[in-house]
């Protein structure tokens, strides 16, 4: 019984989509330029830890969060001496990964894909 349910878990845990690498997300900001934005992840079971980098530098995601096809993840920034949050969610799909943030007054969307994906 106990191999049965061992292979069960394992089969689940095939399921679970891979975020590990590098992923690239360009978008046009408020301003109208555009910008891009490199990610580093790396998960451990279902936390997920790394980085965001872009026009402002390189920042350290935190409560980062795997399940299933879904992430999670906070990056807290510093501009010009004030200290704010941005709490991201998305979802896996294949070499894509489809992102929500609260940028200001209003939700934003982005697509970051795999970087070395077609």
């Amino acid at each position: 019984m106990s191999k049965l349910l061992l292979s069960g878990v394992i089969a689940l845990g095939a399921f679970a989509a891979d975020i590990n690498g590098k992923w690239i997300a360009s978008m046009t900001g408020p301003d109208g330029q555009k910008r891009e934005s490199t990610f580093q992840f790396k998960t451990d079971g279902d936390k997920l830890t790394g980085t965001v980098s872009g026009p402002r530098g390189e920042t350290a995601i935190s409560d980062g969060k795997v399940d299933g096809d879904n992430v999670s993840f906070t990056v807290i920034r510093n501009f010009n001496g004030n200290e704010f949050k941005q709490k991201y969610t998305g979802k896996i799909e294949g070499d894509s990964l489809k992102l929500k943030f609260q940028m200001r007054d209003r939700e934003m969307e982005i697509t970051a894909k795999r970087a070395g994906a077609s």
